[in-house]
């Protein structure tokens, strides 16, 4: 295991099937498959120990959101706004989260796998053990992002946005680009390639001349 890698979700052994959207519910140790949620507003919404499966929230509205030990696994969240949300031991598995805004919200032990998160704001939040691998992130937002051990294989970053965020020690190298938003005085201590060390200079207003 990579250190300061994600640590997964701990799931009970026994599953109900009653999952639903009420404010100030604690949902616990639930398999919801196959639901539609969409277009709704819910406030002070606790899920803990489950998993999520095919489930749809396009368009909805989670004020004050808490998840710990959750997998949203096949799931569409196109659009969802759970601004401010906490999320402890979660891993999104091949979810559609195209629009969708964490702005603020508190990461811990995350994993994003196989995601599309295009137009995606993960702006003002606060990551700590965050993983996203194999995701589409073009377009999205990264703008004032406090981090610490935050991975990042094999994503598609075009266009993406981040400002204003401290970028020593991460490493770029394994991700696709052709266009990005940095703070130039943030750069420093960023891992890339030579390719993509044009691209920045390129961004910054550089002119490269070869020899």
């Amino acid at each position: 295991m990579i250190k300061n890698y994600p640590a997964p979700p701990i799931l009970p052994k026994n599953f109900s099937e009653d999952f639903y959207l009420e404010d100030e519910a604690i949902i616990e140790e639930v398999h919801g498959i196959d639901f539609d949620y969409s277009y709704l507003t819910c406030e002070n919404l606790v899920l803990r120990r489950s998993i999520l499966e095919k489930v749809t929230m396009q368009r909805s509205k989670l004020v004050r959101f808490e998840a710990s030990n959750v997998i949203f696994k096949n799931c569409d969240f196109s659009n969802l706004e759970w601004i401010g949300g906490s999320f402890h031991q979660v891993v999104f598995e091949n979810c559609k989260l195209t629009g969708c805004n964490f702005a603020e919200s508190y990461l811990r032990d995350c994993q994003f796998q196989d995601c599309l998160i295009s137009f995606g704001s993960f702006s003002a939040t606060n990551l700590k053990n965050v993983a996203f691998e194999n995701c589409q992130l073009g377009d999205s937002e990264f703008f004032e992002v406090t981090w610490k051990h935050l991975f990042l294989k094999n994503n598609e970053l075009d266009n993406s946005n981040w400002m204003r965020t401290n970028l020593s020690g991460l490493d770029f190298t394994t991700n696709q680009f052709s266009k990005i938003a940095f703070s130039m005085e943030q750069l420093k201590g960023l891992k890339v390639d030579s390719y993509q060390a044009m691209i920045i200079a390129a961004g910054l207003g550089l002119q490269i001349v070869e020899g």
